[in-house]
Parts: C-alpha cells; sequence; structure tokens
C-alpha cells in the first residue's frame, strides 16, 4: 500500500519532469539571415520539499485505526541563461553572458595574431 506521502512526491516529480525538458537547457536553434545559427544554453536549477504528518482527529483516530494523514509539496525551478552558441560555416563560438568579454576574445583571437606576426617575419626574412 502506498502512503500518502508517496502520491504528494510522485505528483511534485512528475509536473517537474514536464517543465524541465533538453530543450530548456539548450534551445531551439535560430537562424539569421547570413547563415548564422544561434543556440540559447542555459542554467536550471531545481529545489523540492515534501512532507507530512498523521496526526489524531478529534475522535482520536479513524474507525480502522489509521490515523489521518496531512501533508504538503512544492518545488521551484530556476532557468538563468548562461551564453549563446554560435555556428557561423566552420566556427563555433559559445558567447557567454557574464564574464570578461575583451579578454576572452583576445584569447580567441591569438592564435591568428601569432600567425600573422610569424608570417611578417617570413617576410622580412626573405626581403633581406
Amino acid at each position: 500500500m502506498e502512503h500518502p506521502i508517496e502520491g504528494l512526491m510522485k505528483t511534485a516529480m512528475e509536473n517537474i519532469r514536464s517543465i524541465v525538458d533538453v530543450n530548456t537547457v539548450v534551445g531551439d536553434p535560430v537562424e539569421t539571415p547570413d547563415g548564422t545559427v544561434i543556440i540559447p544554453v542555459s542554467r536550471v536549477t531545481c529545489g523540492f520539499a515534501a512532507g507530512g504528518s498523521a496526526f489524531p482527529g478529534e475522535q482520536g483516530g479513524q474507525a480502522d485505526g489509521e490515523l489521518p494523514f496531512g501533508g504538503g509539496s512544492g518545488a521551484g525551478v530556476s532557468v538563468q541563461p548562461v551564453g549563446f552558441l554560435t555556428v557561423k560555416g566552420e566556427n563555433i563560438r559559445l558567447i557567454p553572458v557574464e564574464g570578461n568579454h575583451f579578454a576572452e576574445r583576445l584569447l580567441e583571437l591569438t592564435p591568428q595574431v601569432l600567425e600573422k606576426i610569424e608570417a611578417l617575419k617570413q617576410r622580412k626574412a626573405g626581403q633581406q
């Protein structure tokens, strides 16, 4: 026989499951006119609580010897955007919502800058 608190918990968990699915974490892609695909990425946090108690009623209990049950459950869901994945051709980038975007962009461009410096050095060495 199922305890009444189990029913409360099942109902709450089923409702949370219907709210939070993979499309909540990784959103639907959007394509821009230039062919870039933008995919939103979010962080989902869930909280859940349930409780109850069997207690004697005014007549000291029911005829079958079981005490009446009173209980409740609750849940909360928080969805926070983390960033956006952008896909354009062969390039995939994560653009974070928070953080130091300048430093991240600088690190991302470092290999290209180093290649250009190396090409300039080779060109100067070839001219001498």
